[in-house]
């Protein structure tokens, strides 16, 4: 077995046996009564039940962090290191990852006094204004994503290669998108991985390239990864899942609410609003989850194949895209050949071979 293989085999294998043990363990808290017990004891230090129910969650969130630590560092640090993928000493690794706390916190936490609000407002209802009021959220994340938070974890500043300022502006005309930020971040303070991604909405849309990726590949091969990124905003992918993810959230909001009452009494918990019970939306998410993950992931293996035939029309120049595939695959030690159930259950992008094959049948379809 290659390294590839070897790598991809074990990031999957621990983050299926990460999130099953996650679920026993947040089974066994509730159904053993600690959830209960937990409740209890914060109540005798918050009588606020706002504050009593972000302090239960950061409770359980610090245990549940701390459990999982050894499995995240084995993963995050130790893997990325042993198959020389990674950048960052080990002070490193955690600052970005307090980071990303940080970032989470300030997010997450408006957004779980918002929840906890509509669900003592709305009761039995509670799933319609909260997945309304997280559509509005998600078309803001996205647009201020880009600009606030980005930032915090790269250093983003405008391409200063003219040649392909040149390729860029070309290709925006003939899509006719209008493309005035285009931004290179360090990449390579962390990785040895090399990306690129269409992100932001209106104004603050824009492409943003790795440094590992305009380190190692020539002009004409960004090129084509710039036209898949415009591929992207051409066929309206960002909003398209904004909306798809919206209707996808009603959906699973209205099937969680009936779940999470239903069961209930399984517990023996008396009202929805108990903080105790709340765990019990955690589990249904999580069960959901495992139908939900590979639905995504076949639509958004779609838009990349949309995206992929778009770049290849618009460059000319399939070669250099087969090319940019090929080195992209091996710089980022992606397994070329994974299990066909496999792909299809966890791969949000089409494999490398999968691709190939769609490249293929575009040129014959072209000749």
């Amino acid at each position: 077995m290659d390294s590839a293989k070897k790598y991809n085999n074990l990031k999957l294998a621990i983050g299926i046996g990460e999130g099953i043990v996650s679920f026993i363990l947040l089974l066994l808290f509730v159904w053993l009564g600690y959830s209960l017990q937990l409740q209890n004891y914060l109540s005798g230090v918050f009588e606020n039940q706002y504050i009593l129910f972000i302090a239960f969650i950061l409770v359980i969130g610090l245990v549940g962090s701390i459990i999982s630590f050894p499995v995240s560092w084995y993963s995050g640090f130790y893997l990325e290191h042993k198959y020389n993928l990674s950048n960052q000493t080990f002070l490193k690794w955690i600052w970005e990852g307090l980071k990303g706390l940080l970032v989470s916190l300030v997010i997450g936490i408006p957004i779980l006094l918002t929840f906890y609000y509509i669900l003592n407002t709305f009761y039995s209802l509670w799933w319609l204004p909260f997945a309304v009021i997280m559509f509005f959220i998600s078309v803001v994340l996205s647009q201020i994503f880009p600009i606030l938070i980005l930032p915090i974890f790269y250093k983003l500043t405008p391409i200063d290669n003219d040649e392909l300022k040149q390729k860029i502006n070309s290709l925006a005309t003939n899509a006719r998108i209008r493309v005035e930020n285009v931004y290179k971040f360090n990449m390579s303070k962390n990785t040895k991985k090399a990306n690129a991604a269409f992100t932001g909405l209106g104004k603050t849309k824009r492409i943003i390239l790795g440094d590992t990726l305009l380190d190692n590949y020539t002009t004409e091969e960004i090129e084509t990864v710039i036209a898949h990124e415009l591929g992207h905003f051409k066929k309206k992918h960002i909003i398209k899942n904004i909306f798809i993810g919206t209707a996808s959230s009603f959906l699973t909001l209205f099937i969680i609410a009936s779940l999470y009452q239903t069961s209930l009494s399984w517990f023996e918990f008396e009202s929805i609003s108990q903080i105790s019970a709340l765990p019990l939306l955690a589990l249904w998410s999580m069960l959901i989850g495992i139908i939900q993950t590979p639905l995504g992931n076949i639509l958004s293996r779609k838009f990349e194949y949309e995206a992929d035939e778009y770049a290849v029309k618009e460059t000319r120049n399939p070669g250099a895209f087969i090319k940019t595939l090929e080195k992209l695959t091996d710089q980022n030690l992606g397994d070329k050949e994974p299990h066909p159930f496999v792909e299809w259950f966890f791969y949000s992008h089409p494999s490398i071979k999968n691709r190939l094959k769609a490249i293929e049948k575009l040129e014959m379809a072209n000749a």
